[in-house]
């Protein structure tokens, strides 16, 4: 019985290549599919930044909606009705700030499973 389990275990020899080989493919995956598109993300949130003009509407990373008032080096001054609030440049978040400029005034929020 004993025999039989050792006769079914593979050799030994051989399988350094393929080992290799299976590595180089998990490092590509990663690249692809994580590391890649982390970058552009930072790139074209990098490129927001140094757009940001005197009267856009942005939203900081903690919510604050508010228009720029006035931008000071790495620091911007957000008027948020009628309150003016100093952040630095990079709690401004283009993904917040996308998403209230694509909704509509008018449309209502839904909720998580679309009520």
């Amino acid at each position: 019985m004993q025999i039989d389990f050792f006769l079914l275990q593979a050799a030994p020899g051989g399988s350094g290549t393929s080992s290799l080989i299976f590595f180089g493919a998990i490092i590509a995956v990663f690249y692809l599919f994580m590391i890649r598109p982390q970058v552009k993300k930072q790139k074209e949130q990098r490129d927001f930044i140094n757009t940001v003009q005197k009267g856009d509407e942005v939203v900081t990373n903690a919510g604050i909606v508010g228009k720029v008032n006035k931008i000071e080096g790495n620091q911007v001054t957000l008027e948020s009705s009628k309150t003016f609030i100093k952040v630095l440049t990079t709690s401004i978040s283009k993904e917040l700030t996308d998403s209230i400029k694509e909704k509509p005034e008018g449309e209502k929020k839904k909720g998580i499973f679309g009520f």
